[in-house]
């Protein structure tokens, strides 16, 4: 996949914030009751401390495979790995961390943060069956900002589930079901998602 986008710009990568930057945001804006983007509802704070939370487990215990960093070894063009993502968004949290970990084996490639909701542009030209579905990575060549591979917004068996349950919840409240995909994340160990960027670093 090689595509030109005319919405990500050197400007708009030289705006992104790096991990740690996103993490010291979200940080200051919990200090002040807040979250990214305008909803501050009581149940988005909720969200967001909790996304803390499994953002801190997931830096401790996620693991990526041999073949995955010996596959992001093998990258020889500089790379940008540009994620669409807010505070508040549970998959966002559950993904990030083995994003930043597969990268961190190749000093070619950087991964970037945007937040969607302040990049709507961005955002619409790689929606998800029409949605503005997060998190959202677009890898881009470093010097042409060339679209190579995108992922998001789930590994694709949970993206299976949501469609079915957005189809017909059979009974299913939405917070049931947001606790059935979490649990799938605790029991899968990012071993999906590792196979998955196993498929598009050979791409």
């Amino acid at each position: 996949m090689t595509a030109i986008t005319s919405t990500i710009t050197r400007e708009l990568i030289d705006q992104s914030m790096d991990y740690a930057q996103y993490r010291i945001l979200i940080d200051q804006l919990l200090l002040e009751n807040k979250t990214t983007g305008n909803n501050h509802s009581a149940a988005m704070m909720d969200y967001t401390r909790i996304n803390v939370q499994r953002m801190k487990r997931w830096d401790k215990t996620s693991k990526v495979s041999e073949e995955a960093v010996a596959l992001v070894k093998k990258l020889e063009r500089k790379q940008i790995w540009l994620v669409l993502t807010e505070a508040w968004c549970g998959d966002a949290a559950q993904n990030i961390s083995y994003i930043e970990k597969l990268a961190a084996f190749n000093e070619k490639v950087k991964v970037r943060y945007i937040l969607r909701d302040e990049n709507l542009a961005v955002m619409d030209e790689f929606l998800t069956n029409g949605g503005r579905s997060i998190p959202k990575l677009i890898a881009l060549d470093e010097k042409t900002l060339d679209v190579l591979f995108t992922w998001g917004p789930r590994p694709q068996p949970l993206q299976e589930m949501m469609l079915a349950f957005k189809e017909d919840p059979q009974g299913v409240s939405t917070e049931e079901f947001k606790k059935t995909i979490h649990l799938w994340y605790a029991k899968d160990k990012n071993q999906t998602l590792d196979s998955e960027f196993k498929v598009l670093l050979t791409q």
